[in-house]
C-alpha cells in the first residue's frame, strides 16, 4: 500500500527534481524516490526568445527593406494598370502640371552647365590645341550624364515632393481609407498616374534638357574658346552615337519611375499629422537622389561593358 504524497505529509526532500515517497510494505514503511514532475511557469512569464539575430548595420538594412517596399508598391500599381485601366484624366492634369513646375527650372540649370563644361573642358582642349573636339565633349557630357540627372533632380525636387506632400495629406485625413472601404483601389488611382506622367515628362524634358546645354555650350564656346560654330557641329558624331541617347533617354525614364515611385510611397505611409508630413517629403527628395545616383552608376557600368566606345 503507497500513501499518496500531500502538503502536509508523507513528502520530503529537495523541492528541484526529486520527492521522498513514504512506502508501506510487509517489512515496514520506507521510502521511495520518485521524480517530480517541474512546474513551468505561466507563458506570460517566460522569456520570449527572438529566432532571428538583430541586423548588424540597423540603418542599412532599414534603408534596404524601404526600397525593396517602394518598388513592391510601384510594380504593383503597374499591374493593376493592366487589370483595372490607367485614370486618363488625372494621368493629363499630373503630366501638366510636371511639365508646369519643372520645364523653366530645368533650362535655367542647363544653360550654365553646358557653360561650365564648355569654359573647363574647352580651356583643357585649347591647351593641346584640340579646342575643334568641345562639340564632341559637350555630346558626352550633357547628352549622356547631365541631362538625366537634371532631369531626374528636379522632378524629385519640385514635382516629387508635391506629390509626396498631396498624397500624405490625403493619408492623415483618412481620405485613403475611406477609398479603400469604397473599394477604390489607391495604387491603380493615385499612384498609377503619377508614375506614368513622370517617367512620360522626364523623357520629354531630357530632349529639352540636351538642346539647352549644348546651346549655353556653343555659345561660351564662341566667345570664350573663340571656336567657329561649324566647327562645333562638325565634331558632333565624333564620339557620340545613336546608343548614348537611346541609354540616356532610358535612363529619363527610369528616374523618374524612381522619384514618383518614391514620392508616393512615402506620401502613402505618412503618419504623425502635418509634421509627419513634411518629414515624408524631406525622406523622399533624400531617398530619390540616392538612388537615383546609384541607378545611374549602375547603368553607366553596364552600358560601357557591353556597348563599344567609338574614337577619335
Amino acid at each position: 500500500m503507497t500513501e499518496q504524497p500531500g502538503h502536509d505529509r508523507g513528502v520530503t526532500g529537495n523541492a528541484d527534481d526529486t520527492a521522498q515517497t513514504r512506502v508501506i510494505t510487509q517489512d515496514g514503511p520506507a521510502t521511495q524516490q520518485v521524480p517530480r514532475v517541474p512546474r513551468l511557469p505561466p507563458s506570460s512569464v517566460m522569456p520570449r526568445h527572438r529566432v532571428s539575430r538583430p541586423p548588424v548595420f540597423p540603418k542599412i538594412s532599414w534603408f534596404l527593406e524601404e526600397v525593396g517596399a517602394m518598388f513592391a508598391s510601384g510594380f504593383e500599381a503597374i499591374r493593376l494598370g493592366f487589370r483595372l485601366g490607367v485614370p486618363f484624366g488625372e494621368f493629363i492634369d499630373q503630366c501638366w502640371f510636371l511639365a508646369k513646375v519643372t520645364t523653366l527650372p530645368l533650362i535655367l540649370i542647363s544653360v550654365p552647365f553646358g557653360a561650365v563644361i564648355a569654359l573647363e573642358v574647352g580651356g583643357l582642349l585649347q591647351q593641346i590645341g584640340a579646342q575643334s573636339q568641345l562639340g564632341a565633349a559637350m555630346v558626352l557630357a550633357v547628352v549622356r550624364e547631365q541631362a538625366p540627372l537634371a532631369t531626374a533632380l528636379l522632378i524629385a525636387g519640385a514635382g516629387g515632393s508635391a506629390m509626396c506632400a498631396d498624397i500624405g495629406s490625403r493619408k492623415i485625413r483618412d481620405e485613403i481609407s475611406a477609398m479603400e472601404v469604397m473599394g477604390v483601389q489607391p495604387l491603380q488611382r493615385l499612384v498609377l498616374p503619377r508614375l506614368l506622367a513622370c517617367m512620360l515628362v522626364a523623357l520629354l524634358l531630357d530632349s529639352i534638357v540636351s538642346v539647352a546645354g549644348i546651346a549655353g555650350g556653343l555659345y561660351f564656346g564662341t566667345q570664350s574658346i573663340h571656336i567657329t560654330a561649324s566647327s562645333f557641329f562638325a565634331t558632333f558624331g565624333e564620339l557620340s552615337q545613336l546608343a548614348d541617347l537611346a541609354m540616356a533617354l532610358f535612363k529619363a525614364v527610369i528616374f523618374g519611375f524612381i522619384a514618383a515611385m518614391v514620392a508616393c510611397y512615402k506620401g502613402m505611409t505618412a503618419k504623425g499629422g502635418p509634421k509627419g508630413v513634411g518629414d515624408a517629403v524631406n525622406q523622399a527628395v533624400v531617398i530619390t537622389f540616392m538612388v537615383s545616383f546609384f541607378i545611374n552608376f549602375v547603368l553607366t557600368v553596364i552600358y560601357f561593358n557591353f556597348i563599344p566606345q567609338r574614337g577619335i
